[in-house]
């Protein structure tokens, strides 16, 4: 009964998690998508306490609470600013878990095969399930007591690939984490060997798998670790900036993949499914995104293959500022905008200001739209939680490729935070980092405003030849602060 209950459970469970992510493609679904996904989770963790092998409920629920309490303090105080970075605090923390379930299954299977050589010989199966039984070793004990030495030796694979996954996913989520967070440099950083390092590495892991299957051993186990989690740690400080979107979204794919591998230690139908479906939607996400950047999804995770071909293309030209009252007069005048967000308007919280802008302009008959590239900001989709949270209606919140041509007809580009995807040394210059990335075309429209704290390079470092284009005029200061006394002079 608690066996049919729980499958039962796991496949609604999974199924609303596939509701979930469908819902979330779509800003008008994506709310109630939420719900099938917070539902999907509840019933999911409902059935694992109640289903075969449940124990030790005072512990459970004290967990339980426990984290759901840090969840929410957390939720509470971390600001939509700071959620790339939560992102990768997660991730790390599911590739944790994936280490140390993946070590106490290598215990249990361990203890068991020990239990088993111990029985005599001569003692029939049924015999051996009896007294293993009676042995309280516990559902997952029993399972592994169950399986045959060919089974035994497929789980081994199944729990070291666990390990190798979840300890590449810790350690360079950590490194994300602090990239993103500005505690570690975002600068690519290799140490002396580079490439050949993490080659090593995965070699040694390699031949640690062959030894593992054959011997069953802990001492194999523990380097292939130590391998990965240098893996993670080399191969994420060796990614820029401006590919930190990728590793958010890659390093996500990685932690489905763990899950994924445990489950199959486990017999944890759920937790396949589950890992799968967040494994592949990363690696979906990823790709599409290097699609947007033109670059290579090898190139990206393994940190720096291809980089520049030579040095960058000298920029020509001063960068002119211009005041509230000139921004403001060009905006009376002009009947078609383009407005487009980057992560200084997430740092600056400028969203409500930028929605009370344009719920103005649209008042006065104005064509107001948003552009929105593929990885503006430093999290998939971070442009579009903003704005949605701002009231920014939906049909205006464009994806670059349905908005791009539209530039030369615009009178008046806004552009808020943003350098690499508004930056045209894209498609000028072939030694840029960013070379032949897909970018917003910006600058052909008839007058551009940035706004930006000061002539700083930004997060990635490369320099924009936009800001000295003859129609751009650089609209200087924090993007709230500026905003706000743009809305005195628009009424």
């Amino acid at each position: 009964m608690e066996f049919g209950f729980t499958t039962a459970a796991y496949v609604v469970a999974a199924v609303l998690f596939i509701l979930s992510l469908g819902g979330l493609s779509g800003q008008e679904s994506a709310k109630r998508a939420v719900w099938y996904g917070i539902v999907g989770m509840a019933l999911a963790v409902a059935a694992t306490l109640v289903g075969p092998g449940a124990g030790l409920w005072l512990l459970s629920v004290l967990l339980i609470i426990g984290g759901g309490l840090i969840g929410y303090y957390v939720a509470m105080k971390v600001q939509m600013t700071e959620m790339p970075q939560l992102v990768a605090a997660m991730h790390s923390l599911v590739g944790l878990a994936a280490v140390f379930v993946g070590f106490i299954a290598h215990f249990e299977l361990s203890n068991v095969m020990e239990i088993m050589g111990g029985l005599s010989p001569t003692l029939s199966e049924a015999g051996k399930q009896t007294m293993l039984h009676e042995m309280h070793l516990g559902a997952f004990a029993e399972l592994l007591a169950h399986k045959t030495p060919v089974e035994q030796s497929i789980l081994r694979v199944e729990l070291f690939l666990g390990i190798f996954i979840g300890a590449v996913t810790f350690t360079g989520s950590v490194i994300a984490y602090g990239k993103l967070a500005g505690k570690v440099s975002s600068a690519a950083t290799k140490l002396p060997g580079g490439h050949m390092l993490n080659a090593g590495a995965a070699i040694i892991s390699a031949l640690c798998l062959v030894w593992y299957f054959n011997t069953g051993g802990m001492l194999p186990l523990a380097i292939m670790t130590l391998a990965a989690l240098f893996i993670g740690y080399h191969l994420i400080m060796g990614i820029g900036g401006a590919d930190m979107p990728v590793v958010v979204s890659m390093l996500n794919s990685y932690s489905g993949w763990a899950a994924a591998a445990i489950g199959f230690s486990l017999g944890n139908d759920l937790l396949i499914v589950v890992g799968a479906l967040v494994g592949s939607s990363g690696a979906i996400l990823s790709y599409i995104m290097c699609k947007a950047m033109n670059r290579s999804f090898v190139s990206v995770i393994l940190g720096g293959f291809g980089g520049t071909a030579g040095p960058a293309m000298e920029i020509e030209g001063e960068q002119v500022a211009i005041d509230v009252d000139g921004v403001a007069t060009a905006l009376e005048e002009a009947d078609n905008i383009i407005i487009i967000p980057g992560y200084g308007m997430a740092v600056a919280q400028a969203q409500q200001s930028v929605s009370e802008l344009t719920k103005r302009l649209r008042a006065r008959g104005k064509n107001v739209r948003f552009a929105i590239h593929p990885v503006a900001g430093r999290l998939p989709g971070h442009m579009n939680v903003l704005l949605a949270e701002a009231k920014v209606p939906y049909d205006i919140v464009l994806e670059m490729d349905e908005i791009n041509e539209d530039f030369p007809e615009t009178d008046v580009a806004i552009v808020i935070g943003s350098n690499d995807i508004v930056n045209p040394a894209a498609q000028e210059d072939p030694n840029s980092p960013i070379a032949g990335m897909p970018v917003l075309e910006c600058w052909k429209a008839k007058q551009v405003f940035v706004s930006k704290r000061g002539q700083g390079t930004g997060y990635s470092g490369i320099e924009n030849p936009l800001f000295y284009k003859e129609n751009t005029r650089m609209f200087y200061g924090d993007a709230k602060k500026s905003l706000d006394e743009l809305l005195t002079k628009i009424q």
